[in-house]
């Protein structure tokens, strides 16, 4: 810690290991677990392939827990992915990955999640559009800034509420996250016992044919399985941003390795079971005809809940998403907070309110950019470059852990290692040069978003030598 942020004010220590554990969960369970279904159906896999393409991308996912939880050693300090990166590759790397997640992966995915919530707000109640007039006027052809400006609206209060919720103390925020979390892991649990007793003889007759791809059909088989586990993937995303939080979490050394493994198995275990409800409900080949933009889950509810079922279906959806948000706003801030401390930042990012012990103006510079991302509106594309962006550094986390590990830096013993470190990797580093080839234009302009942090970190570095020579 910089010599200035010594006699800063210091963060709380509040946050226990249920908390922790519950802030996975919710960062974890957004909308993935409701839309899901249809795009792994049209695969052509059958209802156990689905089940174990959920299975193995939570497995992978608990193997990536493993590797983080394994450098959690290293410091109880706020900032998770940065400081581990700085503690093992000094400062250049620890930057662009801080900076990779202000610009896109997760600013961009509060973006995304505000305007989802909005958008099954408007579901619900239709929302007016009061810039309509405005809604043909682009920046650069692709940036509509007025396109549906009344959910827009409701997404930017949606982000602007929660940074003020989560600016008043991290105890409340915690407090927060727990009864948002729990109430949609309960709705969860209500699908899955309603939909475990419900009997449907059409679903039992068609059994036989749920499968248009079997795995003695070979490559094609296991294109289809990536696929469906990709998807599943998605739904996975954001475990990893719990960590920025340990500055404020009790024990974090021990509380975050558990929280992480913890956090993943409760929602493995959802998304297994809430699944194989889907396809116990409504057979496969229905699934497969819905339109790519319907909400498998809504059929479901509809089925078990009559009319009704729909709206309660997206009122869940809606708590899920807004769940995942807070969560995102919770934890994410933390990390441009010590990359201030450390001087990579914008100063002011690195003050703690006085009263509250929360990092505010960390927090109003995650939400001032969230909201540009959001009025942006391009969502498809940002959504692709969080996915390539995101594994191109858990590659380097797993690197990181080998590194340390090989050179006696982290003694304690690591769950998984090494089989989990190098399975995490192998698969980062597969899944990274797959979407190069897929998504160049997607992946190119990620790899672009990641660089333009390089002249910020030569901007903050000189900065930073000139203070210390004064």
């Amino acid at each position: 810690m910089k010599d200035g942020a010594k006699n800063s004010i210091l963060l709380k220590r509040e946050l226990g290991l249920f908390t922790i554990t519950l802030l996975v969960v919710g960062l974890l369970v957004g909308s993935g677990v409701f839309k899901k279904i249809i795009p792994m159906a049209q695969t052509g896999l059958g209802e156990f392939s689905i089940l174990m393409a959920w299975a193995v991308a939570g497995i992978i996912s608990l193997f990536g827990a493993f590797s983080v939880g394994g450098l959690a050693s290293l410091t109880d300090e706020s900032g998770g992915t940065y400081e581990y990166f700085r503690l093992s590759f000094g400062n250049f790397i620890a930057f662009l990955s801080g900076w990779s997640d202000f610009i896109i992966i997760g600013t961009g995915a509060s973006a995304a999640m505000a305007f989802l919530f909005a958008q099954t707000v408007n579901a619900i109640v239709p929302l007016p559009n009061p810039l309509q007039s405005w809604e043909n006027i682009s920046i650069a052809g692709f940036i509509f800034p007025f396109a549906n400006s009344g959910i827009k609206i409701i997404g930017i209060a949606a982000i602007v509420l929660f940074t003020g919720v989560n600016s008043l103390g991290t105890r409340k925020s915690g407090i927060i996250n727990n009864i948002i979390t729990l109430t949609k892991i309960s709705g969860i649990l209500l699908i899955i016992i309603l939909g475990l007793i419900y009997t449907n003889p059409a679903v039992t007759a068609t059994k036989e044919v749920d499968s248009l791809i079997n795995p003695q059909d070979g490559l094609p088989y296991l294109s289809a399985f990536l696929t469906a586990m990709l998807a599943a993937l998605w739904a996975y995303e954001g475990w990893v941003f719990a960590a920025n939080i340990s500055g404020e979490i009790r024990n974090p050394k021990r509380n975050v390795p558990l929280a992480l493994a913890f956090g993943i198995m409760i929602t493995m275990a959802l998304y297994i079971l809430i699944n194989f409800v889907y396809m116990h409900i409504i057979p496969l080949d229905t699934l497969r005809a819905v339109g790519e933009n319907e909400i498998g889950a809504v059929l479901i509810a509809e089925k078990l809940l009559g009319n009704y079922g729909s709206i309660l279906l997206l009122i869940l959806i809606g708590i899920c998403v807004m769940g995942a948000l807070n969560s995102n706003i919770i934890s994410l801030p933390r990390k441009y907070f010590r990359m201030a401390q450390e001087g990579y930042f914008f100063k002011k990012a690195g003050n703690v309110h006085p009263r509250y012990r929360t990092p505010v103006n960390a927090l109003l510079y995650s939400m001032f950019w969230s909201c540009l991302l959001l009025i942006s509106g391009s969502f498809d594309m940002l959504s692709d470059m969080v996915i390539f962006t995101g594994f191109v550094f858990y590659a380097l986390l797993c690197i990181a852990l080998i590194k340390l590990k090989r050179n006696g830096t982290i003694k304690t013993k690591v769950t998984g290692y090494p089989f989990a470190p190098y399975v995490f990797l192998v698969f980062s580093a597969a899944l990274t040069i797959n979407t190069i080839m897929v998504m160049p234009k997607q992946s190119l302009l990620g790899m672009l978003l990641i660089l333009s942090g390089i002249p910020f970190y030569y901007f903050f570095k000189k900065r930073e030598s000139g203070e210390n020579k004064n």
